[in-house]
């Protein structure tokens, strides 16, 4: 029955007939499940969950289609989204992938710097956030649209992982000190509100067999560009390609060194939140680190 559903959805949305007649599952991440459907000519991804999670894959649509329109990084376009029985599931782009090159890498550096550079809702907004809240792996990201990066940090990234630690029995004894100080370490520091993946790690990007860039699964919202480029260090690093690509267009400001512990460490509380285990000695350890710089 989901199926039948998902096809009509497809057919209604697309205006082609759509009828899957061959169905593969393929990997959705940690979260979902993922299929690849087609019905001989046509394939297109799917990912599925329970239909509690409708929310969930309506704000990645949208933010898919954010980053689509604004015609610089290669994303799968969504072509629809829904609830089907007990299920809710999201419809994109089928994408062929293979392996990236040097090459690759250096034109997903300057063609995410050019995302950066759009700005298409997030100045008329004047400040920093997004319409909607969306998530971050499963966990809920608060985007209350806010003048001041500053503030946006300490309270819709910072703040709210620290509120979710110690509800799951984290304890952070520095916590206060380092909100209370992250005005003052960013104070020299004032990013333009940019168009941002928000969940830009090694797993969520990659290329086409052609050799484009493509960047996926994203958890988009209006922020400091250096977001981003902070997490693809986080969990390995991607190639120094990418970075020169990247720093060929738009150049990282000074002081991107000290900001990137800060940055990556809502990624390392949103880990200890979702997994437990040792993010939580991570994260004590990079607030340490944090404050040591700071001083």
């Amino acid at each position: 029955m989901m199926w039948t559903e998902i096809d009509a959805n497809i057919s209604q949305v697309t205006g082609e007939k759509f009828q899957s007649s061959q169905r593969r599952s393929v990997g959705g991440g940690c979260i979902n499940q993922g299929y690849s459907v087609c019905d001989g000519e046509r394939t297109y991804f799917v990912k599925y969950n329970q239909a509690s999670q409708i929310a969930m894959f309506e704000a990645e649509a949208l933010g898919l289609q954010q980053m689509y329109q604004t015609a610089t990084i290669r994303v799968p376009k969504p072509i629809c989204w829904g609830t089907a029985g007990d299920s809710s599931y999201v419809v994109l782009e089928w994408l062929e992938m293979g392996s990236a090159q040097t090459k690759s890498w250096e034109e997903m550096g300057r063609k995410l710097a050019a995302m950066h550079r759009c700005n298409p809702l997030g100045g008329s907004q004047g400040g920093f956030g997004w319409d909607i809240n969306n998530t971050i792996g499963s966990t809920p990201q608060i985007n209350t649209w806010t003048a001041d990066w500053g503030e946006f940090y300490t309270k819709y990234r910072l703040g709210y992982q620290f509120q979710l630690g110690r509800r799951k029995g984290g304890h952070f004894p520095q916590e206060k000190e380092l909100l209370k100080a992250i005005p003052e370490i960013l104070a020299d520091h004032k990013p333009q509100p940019s168009l941002v993946h928000g969940d830009l790690w090694g797993g969520n990007a990659g290329c086409t067999v052609a050799g484009e860039p493509v960047i996926f699964d994203p958890a988009a919202y209006f922020g400091d560009r250096e977001v981003d480029i902070a997490m693809t260090e986080l969990f390995g690093g991607f190639s120094a390609a990418f970075y020169r690509g990247y720093n060929e267009v738009w150049r990282l400001d000074q002081g991107y060194e000290q900001r990137k512990t800060l940055y990556n460490l809502y990624h390392i509380l949103n880990h200890f939140n979702l997994f437990g285990g040792g993010y939580l000695s991570q994260a004590n350890r990079m607030i340490s680190q944090i404050l040591a710089i700071s001083r």
